[in-house]
């Protein structure tokens, strides 16, 4: 999708300070528990950046730190960035010490994750919520990082923000891309508590309607691997978004396939589908023959929930920050769709 296709209209402040208060929730449709909404960011909190899965080298974060700064925040280097254990950053125990001494400082009022990668689902179940618990904070990452998104959506009942990372602050706003600059904002405004709208461009495929609920989802090849886990997503009355990269066609719809056979499909509200990179088969004799569309389409025939595709969001470059655990309200109709932050 290009950039004159989508259109992203920011906010209203909240009422009064522009920051909702603490501990304000949200039904999850999930046992009728609530979801706590972490205080949002003033000018002078710290945010703590760390490592939970990949590896990646200081010099990387230099721009995250810069534009963090130009923000007005505090930042604070985790021991895991530039560490190394091969593909992540650090071993287990250094990852798993790093993340739980940002959760349980309650200087720290944000956690971005430096990168995704592969290793959370490594560490998630070691880790004590406890402090988290009652002074929760926003945990900001994407693909990797899912398992976070997930985790505090059926476990710990707090809301987290996907987004873009580390990498994706540019390094001289002034020569970036506008898709750059608009998507890493979309994260300033998410931390700083504006309601988060979104229009764009209707798809080919769509399937319209009107939908209600509590946004989650995150990459779809890790939400299938958290099946049956204690971090495995609820999506009853929820809005569903999913997004992947360097998968097979076929890989893809065996992913759709277990959404439906898990019921993760049969009482969802909505269906957002974001960006799908497809891996292109090795043999032209193992073409798949079907679509993206084509693939959740026949997951979702017997369903009446909205359908949109072509979301911004996943490993592109027009990748927003969305809420996950706040109630949204997502909208399907000829030529346009939009997906709106309910206060």
């Amino acid at each position: 999708m290009n950039r004159k296709n989508f259109l992203q209209s920011a906010a209203v402040l909240a009422a009064a300070t522009g920051f909702p208060a603490t501990g304000k929730a949200f039904n999850t449709g999930d046992n009728h528990k609530p979801v706590r909404i972490p205080p949002y960011l003033k000018k002078g909190d710290l945010i703590g950046i760390t490592s939970p899965a990949g590896y990646l080298k200081v010099e990387d974060i230099q721009s995250a730190l810069a534009g963090l700064k130009e923000w007005g925040y505090e930042t604070r280097v985790g021991d895991t960035i530039g560490r190394r254990d091969y593909s992540f950053g650090g071993t287990d125990e250094e990852r798993l010490a790093d993340f739980q001494r940002m959760l349980d400082d309650p200087s720290v009022k944000a956690i971005l994750c430096a990168r995704g990668g592969y290793g959370a689902v490594r560490i998630i179940d070691r880790l004590d919520w406890k402090a988290f618990r009652k002074h929760p904070k926003w945990i900001i990452g994407f693909s990797d990082i899912t398992v976070f998104h997930s985790h505090l959506n059926r476990v710990i009942d707090v809301a987290s923000i996907h987004s873009k990372m580390c990498s994706g602050f540019p390094e001289d706003w002034s020569k970036a891309e506008q898709i750059q600059v608009d998507t890493i904002l979309s994260l300033k405004k998410a931390i700083e508590g504006e309601q988060m709208k979104y229009e764009f461009a209707a798809a080919e495929g769509n399937k319209s309607g009107v939908a209600e609920g509590i946004l989650v989802g995150g990459n779809l090849r890790t939400l299938e691997t958290l099946t049956g886990s204690a971090s495995d997503i609820h999506t009853e009355g929820k809005i569903l978004f999913v997004e992947d990269v360097g998968e097979y066609l076929y890989s893809i719809d065996r992913m759709f396939w277990n959404l439906d056979r898990s019921g993760k499909l049969a009482k969802l509200k909505g269906l957002v589908v974001g960006g799908f990179r497809i891996k292109p088969p090795s043999d032209p004799e193992e073409e798949f023959g079907r679509t993206i569309q084509q693939i959740v389409l026949e997951k979702t025939a017997k369903y009446k929930f909205p359908v949109c595709f072509d979301f911004p969001v996943g490993h592109q470059k027009n990748n927003f920050a969305l809420k996950c655990g706040v109630r949204h309200r997502l909208e399907v109709k000829d030529g346009l769709c939009s997906l709106t932050e309910i206060r």
